[in-house]
């Protein structure tokens, strides 16, 4: 018995927005790769610009920084990374969020009972 032409049509909509979908995460992905963020700590004592792909460009310290001990030295360029990656992730979720809005055809999302 052949299928009714409403699930050719519900399979060329769900092949369709998931073409869709794969389109909007690649560009998301470029998007992010593209970015640079810059992480900061002691408040802008210590600066490093960040890639979307967590590589580290340029780290620069405030002069009156290296009077410091190294361990405090050390905790800042860390906490300054936290930052820079803490804000790509940011960014990411949001771009993301976008593909929450793309709703799959009716009763594919849902989960028998």
């Amino acid at each position: 018995m052949n299928k009714p032409t409403n699930d050719k049509m519900g399979l060329n909509d769900i092949m369709k927005r998931a073409q869709e979908m794969q389109k909007k995460l690649s560009d998301i992905q470029k998007q992010v790769a593209e970015m640079e963020v810059t992480g900061q700590s002691g408040g802008g004592v210590v600066k490093i610009l960040l890639t979307g792909q967590h590589y580290a460009k340029k780290v620069t310290l405030d002069p009156n920084l290296l009077r410091e001990e190294k361990s405090i030295i050390e905790d800042l360029i860390a906490a300054a990374i936290n930052d820079g990656t803490d804000k790509i992730e940011k960014s990411l979720r949001e771009k993301m969020g976008g593909l929450a809005g793309m709703k799959l055809p009716e009763g594919l999302g849902d989960l028998p009972q």
